[in-house]
């Protein structure tokens, strides 16, 4: 941050400070919406593949572990394959670590990596303000296949890692063998090679050859272990022999499991390769679980009724993300899917209650029998299902409503429940447009380019979307009606708001409810990286998961069609001035991001399905700090979101 958004940050937050000081979130049932949506949305509602959130990695993020040498320093070397005539990689080292960094030949000859590189360039890794020192060796025409990394230290030296970037030709693709991430279970993960040369892509076997594949996870605790991946054909890996590898390991206690795959051997070119993919892996406790078989659905106000499903609870007053679809019977006796249910629940007395308009039966011409099927209860912060059900009975009373389906135009009511009585009491006065930044980040936006507008300020925090979405309604609550203009993380709270609780965001007015810069709606594989490198180093916002891939695929899925159609948003990328020296917004992460990217989200993980694209720009980065102007100081497109924006 400059000094001169650091002087608006300040401003905004003196500002704000009477509104800041009552941020915490209160309790979610008080405006939690009811959702519902039409049968054709149900699959994109269900739980996503694994597969869904493939790491596709063409680098190898190596751990450094010092041994001692007998003298007054320590030491530690690596291979550092040579696949294309060039090789770039990033030293992590602790602060005044003091490293000597060699590069040794086939032949024995050993030489300062500086004096051999094309470029060493400082620079550093990271997300916003969560960022590790780091240092970059370029080298342009590296005669030779293997050279060897040698790194000496003082004899009180720290570890550290070094970040070596392959061939984009040859990847390592890894996901997670299932999603079932609980305490008890064990979690799997599994990883194939694909190459594309001249326009054909191959994979598995034919790609080239693994020799070695394991997966090195750090626990909760920060203790680390090692464990083997196999291509037996006994271990999820599909067939003995065919280049799928999977492993998996114990998760025995709650919190966030760091898992890096390595894998090691000859591409189909027979050049030499490392790879790994980081993968960032929340376990939650089982604190619900399902205590009947059959769910009932109980009247309420005019047409709605109360789905009501027994749970058994640890932990009062704790709510859940659910998801479920109504299932019943068509004139011909065949099942019909009714419409999908879900939203943010609080279990009272031993029964989760999901609201449900009576329409919905209308509308899709069925009677019973009813079921409720593929319920997901999940925790709302990581979007992990700690409960679920393939298939439910459901009784239904005698339907109410006089409505006939001709004359049934889908509302509010029907997708979003009724507005609480509560939210119109209480609600502010005026009208505002936020300006909302992102993970570990603070004021980034420049207020004097926004009309009628306020700060919304959470300093360097790390939040999950649910969370981040719960500050910006409390912030908000000042207002009666409020549109957003967010920066990376915040478009995804920001929309989390919009789908699951009653705000301000409801009572605006205007072309544009929801704008964003840079939000990685996909996830970005930094998150994974990141989170490697900050159980060692300390990165000072920690991890979030809500920002991998998995983390982002889990979340989608649970995002209505018609909420993400409120969002309009924008990419930018790296000005391209030479394609091999100057295709890059951070120095560090671009051995790690595939082109075209911003120094954190990708172009093709910035998209939003159903959300309006309005448009890609280059010459811009994420933030400020990397080498194009940052994104959200545009003063064109500042001005166009603020003549847009609903407030």
């Amino acid at each position: 941050m400059n000094r001169t958004q650091l002087a608006s940050s300040l401003i905004a937050l003196l500002v704000s400070l009477p509104l800041l000081a009552a941020e915490e979130p209160g309790d979610v049932a008080a405006f939690a919406k009811q959702l519902s949506g039409p049968a054709a949305e149900i699959a994109s509602m269900r739980a996503p593949s694994p597969i869904d959130a493939t790491i596709h990695s063409r680098s190898a993020l190596l751990p450094v572990h010092f041994s001692d040498n007998g003298s007054s320093e320590r030491s530690w070397q690596g291979t550092l394959p040579v696949e294309n005539g060039t090789l770039r990689f990033v030293v992590f080292e602790p602060a005044d670590s003091n490293w000597q960094v060699d590069l040794v030949s086939a032949g024995g000859r050993a030489v300062s990596a500086a004096s051999r590189a094309s470029r060493v360039i400082d620079t550093d890794f990271g997300i916003e303000q969560a960022r590790v020192p780091a240092m970059r060796y370029d080298y342009d025409n590296l005669a030779g296949d293997n050279w060897t990394l040698r790194l000496r230290a003082p004899a009180d030296a720290k570890d550290g890692f070094v970040l070596i970037e392959g061939d984009a030709a040859t990847e390592l693709a890894s996901w997670q063998t299932h999603t079932r991430q609980l305490v008890g279970q064990r979690l799997g993960l599994t990883a194939l090679l694909t190459t594309s040369l001249e326009g054909s892509v191959h994979v598995g076997r034919s790609a080239g050859r693994i020799d070695q594949a394991s997966i090195r996870v750090t626990a909760p605790d920060r203790s680390v272990a090692s464990y083997p991946m196999f291509d037996d054909g006994r271990h999820n890996d599909g067939a003995a022999g065919d280049g799928l590898f999977a492993g998996d390991f114990p998760a025995s206690m709650g919190g966030n499991y760091v898992a890096q795959v390595e894998a090691r051997g000859v591409n189909e070119r027979g050049k030499a390769f490392v790879r790994t993919a980081e993968h960032l892996l929340p376990v939650v406790d089982a604190s619900l679980g399902l205590s009947a078989t059959r769910a009932l659905a109980v009247a309420g106000d005019a047409d709605r009724l109360s789905i009501r499903v027994p749970v058994t609870m640890r932990n009062p007053g704790q709510h859940y993300r659910a998801i479920g679809e109504v299932w019943g019977t068509n004139a011909q006796g065949k099942p019909t899917a009714v419409a999908w249910l879900g939203g943010m629940v609080t279990p009272v007395d031993g029964v989760l209650s999901l609201g449900f308009d009576e329409r919905w039966f209308v509308l899709a011409g069925t009677k019973g029998p009813y079921e409720l099927r593929n319920l997901r209860i999940e925790d709302a912060d990581n979007f992990i299902t700690v409960a679920s059900a393939g298939r439910m009975a459901l009784d239904v009373p005698a339907l109410r409503t006089r409505a006939r389906a001709s004359g049934i135009v889908i509302d509010e009511r029907m997708t979003m429940g009724p507005r609480p009585a509560v939210e119109r009491s209480t609600q502010g006065v005026g009208k505002r447009l936020l300006l909302v930044h992102g993970y570990c980040s603070g004021g980034v936006w420049p207020a004097s380019q926004f009309g009628t507008s306020s700060t919304f300020l959470d300093v360097n925090q790390n939040r999950s979307n649910d969370e981040f979405a719960q500050r910006i309604r409390t912030f908000g609550s000042t207002w009666n009606s409020f549109g957003t203009v967010a920066h990376s993380q915040g478009g995804m709270a920001s929309l989390h708001l919009y789908a699951y609780y009653w705000s301000g965001l409801d009572n605006a007015t205007g072309n544009r409810l929801m704008q964003s810069v840079g939000t990685p709606y996909k996830g970005t594989n930094l998150a994974g990286i990141l989170a490697t490198l900050g159980n060692w180093f300390g990165v000072a916002c920690g991890s979030n998961s809500n920002l991998t891939y998995s983390g982002a695929s889990a979340w989608l899925a649970g995002i209505p069609t018609s909420s993400r159609g409120k969002v309009n948003y924008y990419t930018t990328s790296f000005k391209l001035t030479n394609w091999y020296t100057n295709d890059y917004c951070q120095f560090a992460t671009d051995l790690v991001l595939s082109d075209p990217e911003d120094g954190t989200t990708e172009q093709v993980n910035g998209q939003l399905s159903g959300g309006i694209n309005r448009g890609h720009v280059t010459g811009q980065c994420h933030t400020s700090g990397m080498r194009d102007p940052a994104q959200y100081l545009n003063t064109t497109r500042n001005s166009t979101m603020n003549s847009n924006a609903a407030r």
